[in-house]
């Protein structure tokens, strides 16, 4: 049942209605990830001033990090920094004109994220090795 407004005219369907294309996807997940390294990097510079200010604080921090909610905030830092830059290559190609055909902007779109996923778990598996 649609809803109407004051004249009668029905109320155009929110996002929730319409099935977002990738590319608009990866648009939202691109900005996202910008933030996470926002808030990451602020983080990183914390936990360098910790390191700086002594071994009992090190410690502290280290035994948060290494905890199941410090390693998934730690994987999910290092996905948006890794997606972060499959995205800007491939918005660096479109910068030269490359890949514009619908066929390519999808196919590279499932290229990104499946190539930030794999490089992700790649490198947490090797490191936890």
């Amino acid at each position: 049942m649609a809803t109407s407004t004051p004249r009668g005219r029905p109320l155009s369907p929110h996002l929730q209605v319409y099935n977002l294309p990738i590319t608009a996807r990866l648009s939202v997940l691109h900005r996202g990830t910008g933030m996470i390294l926002v808030f990451g990097t602020i983080l990183l510079v914390a936990w360098l001033g910790v390191i700086a200010s002594g071994s009992q604080n090190y410690l502290f921090i280290n035994g948060i990090l290494a905890s199941w909610m410090g390693k998934i905030a730690l994987i999910g830092f290092s996905f948006s920094l890794i997606y972060h830059l499959c995205n800007g290559v491939r918005h660096l190609f479109w910068d030269i004109g490359k890949g514009f055909e619908n066929s390519c902007v999808n196919r590279t779109a499932y290229l990104t994220i499946t190539i930030a996923v794999a490089l992700t778990a790649g490198i947490w598996l090797l490191t936890t090795l």
